[in-house]
């Protein structure tokens, strides 16, 4: 390789669903959907390397993580690398910290990187509507991650506009390592209405009125089939949530709380309730950058 940068290591974030809503089922299958979704500080790290050979490789550690054109990041690598009429191979690593199959979005967020990694190595500077359109190929959760902060998202997920949060808000995160498919839970959902009557404001003003928000269709399938999600709910408003959800298709279940010190007491509370969950803090977060760059 030459001089240039020729490998990229990006942050992936994790996201959660202030509100899911299923208004109706499409011919195709897909739902048309209205939600906010909020990206939060816990990251996947997804090293994007240029190389020599004509292939395309993915490594990950984590035994539920395919490696080959199975996984999105695969095959997002090789829509960008025809986009940019380029034959050089892509190496892509990823080092998980979000739990799979866990309602966050981890998937996504890792295609994304990718997409976000070469459109810079590439050198191609390509708008963000045309990177968006791209990942909608790979995942309808895929876009929201290449547009940036949280958004108010409709259509199956792919339509998207920014909603302000103009508060702090730390959360605790609990997923009790489960997993739990997306399509399962899509499958299993039977509607009883058409249409939200909530109008999602521009702005929202204070957690009080972010927690009146709160609200996933998703868990009439998932808390059934796993009951835990309703127990960790119910652990986390015990533990002073200002309200707890369960994110995306779960099982994670998110608490909002006022402040870092509010959240890390709770947090070490469920722990002690049990330490088999994977459990965590993080703040909501607005934008994210690359973690490092590397030149050959």
């Amino acid at each position: 390789m030459s001089s240039l940068t020729n490998s990229l290591t990006v942050n992936a974030p994790a996201k959660v669903n202030y509100r899911l809503d299923v208004l109706s089922r499409r011919p195709n299958g897909y739902h048309d959907l209205h939600m906010i979704m909020q990206p939060v500080g816990l990251f996947d790290l997804v090293t994007v390397t240029l190389t020599e050979t004509a292939t395309i490789t993915v490594c990950c550690e984590h035994v539920a993580v395919p490696e080959g054109a199975d996984n999105i990041v695969y095959r997002a690598a090789e829509a960008m690398r025809e986009r940019a009429g380029r034959h050089d191979g892509v190496t892509i690593t990823i080092q998980k910290e979000i739990p799979v199959a866990a309602g966050m979005g981890g998937g996504s967020s890792d295609c994304a990187a990718v997409i976000t990694a070469l459109d810079q190595l590439y050198g191609l500077s390509l708008p963000c509507e045309e990177l968006m359109a791209i990942g909608l190929r790979f995942g309808a959760d895929v876009p929201f991650f290449l547009y940036g902060g949280t958004a108010r998202a409709e259509g199956i997920g792919e339509v998207l506009s920014p909603v302000t949060v103009s508060c702090p808000v730390w959360m605790v995160l609990v997923n009790p390592m489960v997993p739990v498919s997306t399509a399962w839970v899509y499958q299993n959902f039977k509607l009883t209405q058409t249409g939200s009557n909530v109008t999602i404001p521009d702005s929202i003003e204070g957690l009080e009125e972010l927690c009146s928000f709160l609200a996933n269709d998703l868990e009439r399938v998932t808390i059934p089939a796993f009951p835990v999600v309703g127990q960790i709910k119910q652990q986390l408003l015990n533990a002073g949530a200002y309200g707890a959800l369960m994110s995306g298709s779960g099982p994670t279940v998110f608490g909002v709380f006022p402040d870092q010190a509010a959240a890390q007491a709770a947090a070490e509370q469920i722990r002690v309730c049990d330490a088999g969950w994977f459990v965590t803090v993080a703040p909501a977060i607005e934008s994210w950058g690359n973690a490092a760059v590397t030149t050959d």
